[in-house]
């Protein structure tokens, strides 16, 4: 598939910023942080600007951008109708929790209410994310049972990693959020690892053959090309990364997105003078955001529309 930048900055920006706020709502529901007004401020500002500029990316994609509410009214059948609900829902216990831990409880509870309730919000809206992808089973590289674990985890690794460069930043005691961080993009190392091994090795089905019945003939192609030029669906659909280029990317995303953030989080566990830990956790979130950025880029490129089987034959 053609990896569309819109898209691309929308899982990423979106991912991380739920991340981060589910760690936020998680901390402030069990006093792991002070009720600081300008922690929360600046906190919950930076995970609802990441979740807003994501989903306003989303959007650019669309033909007629105008028209994207119609998405919410096919919940019943699409992932992206949920999805879009879900976002819209999210916005009611995070605000709720934001103004509790800016400006005051209005009323007893506020701030445990909405954090708490912040948090499945957020896990299901990643969750529908992954969930558009993995529900198309056009598309052997997304029909994987983990391409929905992987975004949940991603979202909550690259939110740990922004928790640990915030506390820093206030003075706080980032530890906790190092452990966090460790933890996640370590599972999120395993996950990816092992989605990559199912798609080099799953059974390749869409086939030529299979797509025309005619595979007890022996192999099947076309003799002419349906097209003379490259058309819409050969763009979108039908892009292409060396292999040496994926595995050059894969490692690199690697370094970016797993080793080089968990290095930065063991090392946020000592104890280090605030500069030090501040000019850690940045080069981690700069790291972790190249990172996820690549991985996600490779994502979408090393996708192939079954569709490819009428213009290039062989398998998709």
């Amino acid at each position: 598939m053609h990896p569309a930048y819109s898209v691309i900055v929308f899982t990423t920006a979106s991912g991380a910023g739920y991340g981060l706020l589910i760690w936020l709502a998680v901390a402030a529901a069990l006093n792991l942080v002070p009720r600081d007004p300008a922690l929360g401020f600046v906190g919950l500002g930076v995970a609802l600007a990441l979740i807003t500029i994501g989903l306003l990316a989303s959007t650019l994609h669309l033909g007629r951008p105008e028209r994207a509410w119609r998405a919410l009214s096919q919940w019943k059948s699409s992932w992206l109708s949920r999805e879009g609900i879900a976002a819209i829902v999210t916005y009611l216990p995070a605000g709720a929790l934001g103004l509790g831990w800016v400006f005051g409880e209005f009323v007893p509870g506020q701030i445990a209410t909405g954090a708490w309730l912040s948090v499945p919000c957020a896990l299901i809206t990643v969750w529908c994310t992954g969930m558009i992808y993995a529900s198309l089973p056009t598309i052997r590289a997304w029909d994987q049972p983990l391409v929905a674990p992987v975004y949940v985890v991603l979202a909550l690794a690259t939110g740990g990693v922004l928790l640990s460069l915030l506390l820093a930043a206030f003075g706080y005691d980032p530890r906790w959020a190092a452990i966090l961080s460790v933890v996640t993009l370590a599972l999120g190392w395993f996950l990816k690892a092992r989605y990559w091994l199912a798609i080099d090795t799953a059974p390749k089905t869409h086939t030529a053959e299979a797509a025309t019945g005619l595979g007890r003939f022996g192999t099947v192609r076309p003799l002419d090309p349906p097209h003379t030029q490259p058309n819409f669906v050969m763009r979108e659909m039908g892009y292409q990364v060396a292999r040496r280029h994926a595995e050059k990317l894969r490692r690199l995303s690697v370094l970016l997105l797993f080793v080089l953030p968990i290095g930065a989080g063991l090392l946020l566990l000592l104890d280090l003078p605030s500069p030090f830990q501040i000019a850690i956790a940045s080069l981690a979130a700069l790291s972790a955001a190249a990172g996820v950025l690549t991985e996600r880029w490779l994502f979408f490129a090393e996708a192939e529309h079954v569709a490819m089987l009428y213009y290039r034959g062989g398998v998709a």
